[in-house]
């Protein structure tokens, strides 16, 4: 990672959706550019389109370069990618919008995964039109999950009132079922606490795991998959050394505020965890974070926002927040990489946490 200020990587999206308005809107504040370096991989052209629309962002200029290396701080860096002259038609899922997105996506993983960047914030795609022998995926995440070769990959919904990851991420709801073992939820529960520790600086953090069925299957009356496979799942995770407490019915679980008990909620599919998620925090301010990657990627929580494109109406809450959280992953990645390469402060993560001296540790004699 550069010493320098950090620079993140941002992709288009989807050009006919608010991807651009929301990335105009939050740079038009310059004290954003301050504290970051951004590299958008896009079209000046369809860039200076949608800056049309934004009045309020008239001074905002975007800097051309040709390489990630040429960024510069202080300054809107865009790199051209894609068809530059690429057709806008707001609102509208065409098969443009879809390889330009893709484009802008394929630059910014391979700056990423050459460490020319240290994180990238992808704009809103939409999984149909994107579709294409390079692009065979249900979304950003299983996407970055082949990209980056990950054993552990996490779909987690951030804000500042909760985190939600999940055990299953895009799957038709029949095909859920299936999908949730007990080991299944267990490499999730591992996954999690990793992120949690290395990625959100928590020390023994607290993991609520939630239940499949209605009531918590009711005592086996609504289902039998919390006895025989979830619970299974959390005493196999206490045995080693992570804090998970359930199964909890979701319903009872977020209407009570239970949810601020806990550092994360493990939801069992999609709608389960997301659907609360953006109920009680908000698009405005939720982030999707890929945690289990070896990469940063943050992503706003909303969609390609097709029926307000061009409007001038779209918040750039979770876009803003969305740099922030990168950045924040990036610096703690950094700090957590530095802290367990010492054997003393290893040492101290190993045993569960507790604040330690070096007093504290155990002496030649005192080892097993």
């Amino acid at each position: 990672m550069s010493e320098q200020k950090i620079k993140i990587g941002i992709t288009q999206g989807d050009i006919n959706g608010i991807g651009y308005e929301t990335i105009i809107k939050a740079f038009a504040d310059s004290r954003l550019l301050e504290l970051y370096t951004p590299v958008i991989y896009g079209s000046l052209k369809v860039a200076a389109y949608h800056k049309k629309l934004i009045p309020e962002a008239e001074a905002l200029a975007f800097h051309p370069i040709r390489s990630a290396r040429e960024a510069q701080g202080k300054k809107l860096n865009l790199i051209a990618v894609g068809d530059d002259n690429a057709q806008v038609e707001l609102g509208v899922s065409t098969p443009v919008g879809g390889q330009n997105a893709l484009a802008s996506l394929q630059a910014a993983t391979k700056d990423l995964e050459e460490g020319l960047i240290d994180a990238i914030v992808t704009s809103p795609i939409n999984k149909a039109n994107i579709q294409s022998e390079a692009f065979h995926f249900p979304g950003h995440t299983e996407y970055l999950d082949a990209r980056f070769h990950a054993t552990e990959p996490l779909m987690m919904m951030v804000s500042e009132l909760m985190r939600v990851g999940l055990v299953t991420m895009h799957l038709p709801l029949a095909e859920v079922a299936p999908h949730i073992t007990t080991a299944a939820i267990l490499e999730k529960l591992r996954a999690l606490k990793l992120s949690l520790t290395q990625d959100f600086a928590i020390r023994a953090p607290r993991i609520a795991v939630l239940a499949l069925n209605p009531h918590a299957g009711d005592s086996g009356l609504l289902g039998t998959e919390e006895d025989e496979i979830i619970k299974p799942a959390i005493t196999a995770a206490v045995s080693e050394q992570i804090l998970a407490f359930g199964p909890f019915a979701a319903d009872g679980f977020f209407g009570s505020g239970a949810y601020k008990q806990y550092d994360a909620v493990l939801a069992m599919y999609h709608d389960q965890g997301l659907a609360p998620f953006k109920a009680l925090a908000g698009e405005e301010e939720g982030v999707n974070f890929t945690a289990g990657l070896s990469v940063v990627r943050t992503s706003p929580a909303h969609g390609t926002g097709y029926d307000i494109a061009g409007k001038n109406v779209a918040n750039e809450g979770s876009f803003r927040a969305a740099l922030y959280l990168a950045a924040d992953i990036v610096r703690n990645r950094k700090i957590y990489r530095e802290i367990t390469a010492n054997p003393l402060r290893k040492y101290e993560i190993d045993r569960g946490g507790r604040d330690m001296s070096i007093k504290d540790l155990p002496t030649e004699a005192s080892e097993e």
